[in-house]
């Protein structure tokens, strides 16, 4: 059986206890099921790259890691990464910045990368990438002689093409991707706006057997839509910790319905419209609105770019104004957390608030919408309001759907996702329960990964991999 390597930013293997994100979930669940190596950034800085991988074993998973110079973090994580690709994928032109020291230092490190990982890999090792620090990484193993066959998956959306070449280099970026055979990403929308780039800017064509031709390449696309790894969240919610969680929640709610909205303070979550859709519905629904309290739990993230700093701020002061307009001595609308939780504590809040708000104004998928769906009791289960711009969305139809944008839309849903009856509720739920245990993470990881070896790789010149990984 072929090994699979797993590279990725940050390497984070989850250990079933801690407040890992869907990511690493899902990456450990893949290495657990297939041997391998996690290779990426420690999350450490040193005063000089050495190029060295640091091979040790975490949760059950191996891992290879590498420390960064702060200047490599600077340009390529905190510069390239997250003020440039990110902002631009969720459509922000606004906020993306343009630097070409930021573009230099997303390479380099991309480079650096590659020549740490090619001595540890095997001839007949499958290479998986995730996501948008990395695009290059294979271009530079090809031009190191990586053979492999690889893969790359993109976890936030590909934006239009109209979008998209508003960076520079754009051309650039794309070609990268074809030195992979597989690229991967959440929906059809975003296979749909990479090939729309591919015809339209970069000359390219579709083949007889549907893959993209361009840059002298052939690369499959596909929508692999990312699940939630449902038993192990399943346990999570069992667990003491939940249950604890729940008791308090559904103690303090006991004459209130709770509504929950879960995500990291990021401008890309719709939180500052959510909260103008909730005002509005505290403004036309008056006789529920001491009926009501919504929890949003929100952890800072990114702290060092400005216009994160810039987000907490006005966050803070909206709940801050609302409140002070509609609370009274004995209620306030909003109860605003600035901290992360346990997926054993989550799994407690989402099964004893019966609405769940997902709104963000563009997600690749979003996971937090499908773990509220599997915390709930069957018997009497929640409503999940979903925006349409998340991609869970075209999997989770049965959820209401809303245009996070219009606020009296996400008054009107909350409206009826209160007054919901419970046979309703119990049908809508029992369809998206049924989508999220049966489209996992593992339906997601075995779909990718049986793909890319189906794909294979075209023959290049060059040395074979070898190295340390072979004695």
């Amino acid at each position: 059986m072929s090994r699979l390597i797993v590279i990725s930013n940050r390497v984070t293997p989850a250990d079933g206890e801690g407040k890992a994100g869907g990511l690493a979930v899902a990456l450990t669940a893949a290495l657990k099921a297939y041997s391998g190596i996690w290779f990426g950034w420690s999350g450490e800085t040193t005063e000089h790259f050495t190029g060295e991988a640091h091979i040790r074993e975490a949760g059950g998973v191996t891992t290879a890691v590498v420390d960064l110079e702060p200047e490599d973090v600077a340009e390529y994580y905190d510069g390239y990464a997250n003020a440039t690709l990110w902002p631009l994928f969720h459509y922000r032109i606004d906020l993306t910045a343009y630097d070409r020291a930021f573009d230099k230092g997303y390479q380099r490190v991309n480079r650096a990368f590659a020549k740490a990982l090619f001595p540890l890999i095997q001839a007949d090792d499958l290479i998986w990438v995730h996501d948008y620090h990395l695009i290059p990484i294979a271009e530079e193993l090809r031009a190191l002689g990586a053979q492999n066959p690889m893969g790359f998956f993109l976890h936030i959306p590909w934006p239009a093409h109209q979008v998209f070449t508003t960076l520079p280099r754009h051309r650039d970026l794309v070609k990268a991707l074809f030195a992979y055979d597989l690229v991967g990403f959440q929906t059809d929308d975003s296979v749909e706006a990479l090939q729309g780039y591919v015809l339209e800017e970069a000359g390219g064509a579709v083949a007889d057997d549907g893959r993209l031709a361009c840059f002298g390449r052939k690369v499959r696309v596909k929508a692999f839509p990312i699940g939630l790894d449902f038993d192990g969240f399943q346990a999570q919610a069992e667990s003491r910790a939940a249950v604890r969680t729940y008791d308090r929640m559904a103690a303090h709610g006991a004459f209130r319905t709770l509504i929950v909205g879960v995500e990291r303070l990021d401008y890309s979550k719709g939180i500052d419209e959510r909260l103008s859709g909730f005002e509005r519905f505290l403004e036309r629904y008056p006789d529920q609105a001491r009926q009501v309290m919504m929890l949003q739990i929100a952890p800072s993230s990114r702290e060092s770019v400005e216009a994160y700093q810039d987000l907490r701020d006005r966050i803070a002061a909206r709940v801050g104004d609302i409140n002070s307009r509609y609370a009274d001595v004995d209620w306030a609308p909003i109860r605003y957390v600035n901290r992360g939780y346990s997926r054993a504590e989550l799994a407690g809040v989402y099964r004893a608030c019966k609405v769940g708000i997902v709104t963000p104004l563009r997600d690749g998928m979003n996971l937090v919408a499908k773990e509220y769906v599997a915390a709930q009791d069957v018997n009497n289960p929640g409503v999940l309001i979903l925006s349409r711009f998340a991609g869970a969305a075209s999997q989770l139809s049965e959820a209401l759907i809303v245009n996070p944008y219009d606020p009296d839309n996400i008054a009107d849903a909350l409206h009826r996702a209160i007054d919901m009856p419970l046979d309703e509720r119990r049908d809508r739920h029992a369809a998206l329960l049924e989508n999220v245990r049966t489209q996992d993470v593992r339906w997601w990881r075995d779909d990718f990964v049986e793909t890319l070896k189906a794909e294979g790789v075209s023959v290049l010149e060059g040395p074979q991999p070898g190295g340390a990984a072979d004695a």
